[in-house]
């Protein structure tokens, strides 16, 4: 099986796997912000958490429900904030995805990544990490929700945490992306060989 990658473009096509799949991981994962409530540690990312109170009818009572999982819908989502970051983190992070697996396809198809395609495909890089780098600033805007404010001891505003801290998987999210717009999108630019002209 022929390559169409040049040197370069093997080191491209492993970085864009390597930072789309620190960008999906942090995305899915609920480690955005940490917290306590009711003594007990609970996470947040833009569409999932871990650890929450529910009403417990049999004992009349609310109870730290221990588990990690998605809002029951997408309007349950504590912010509107929140629900803009999962859409374009979720964008941006599927454009990296694309572009990442189709450079991994350039190692087993010798047409497919021309200079061309490979400066299309930088391209793409950009905007997804762009669009990623925009969830990530606007995260903080959703900080000031009833929800988060409960966890971060009340003491929570827009870019203000309170009592919580930031967890990993929104710098996992974050360094990913900077790493697509920074590096593959420039090494993008030199990763496909150059198209034999042939006579006709």
């Amino acid at each position: 099986m022929a390559s169409s990658l040049t040197s370069a473009g093997v080191v491209w096509a492993l970085l864009s796997f390597l930072c789309a799949a620190a960008s999906c991981v942090g995305f899915f994962m609920p480690y955005w912000l940490l917290g306590s409530q009711m003594g007990k540690p609970v996470s947040f990312g833009t569409f999932r958490r871990c650890s929450y109170p529910v009403r417990d009818e049999a004992r009349q009572a609310t109870v730290m429900l221990e588990q990690c999982g998605r809002y029951a819908s997408f309007q349950g989502i504590p912010s509107l904030e929140w629900r803009i970051c999962t859409v374009i983190i979720g964008l941006g992070c599927g454009l990296l995805l694309l572009v990442a697996l189709t450079a991994l396809m350039g190692f087993c198809l010798s047409d497919l990544i021309s200079r061309t395609i490979g400066r299309v495909a930088g391209g793409i890089q950009f905007f997804g990490a762009l669009l990623i780098g925009s969830g990530c600033a606007l995260y903080p805007l959703g900080w000031d929700s009833d929800e988060v404010r409960q966890t971060c001891s009340n003491r929570s505003n827009q870019f203000e945490l309170g009592s919580c801290e930031i967890g990993w998987a929104f710098y996992c999210t974050g360094a990913g992306a900077s790493a697509a717009m920074m590096l593959c999108t420039w090494m993008a630019c030199f990763a496909g060989k150059r198209r034999k002209q042939y006579p006709y």
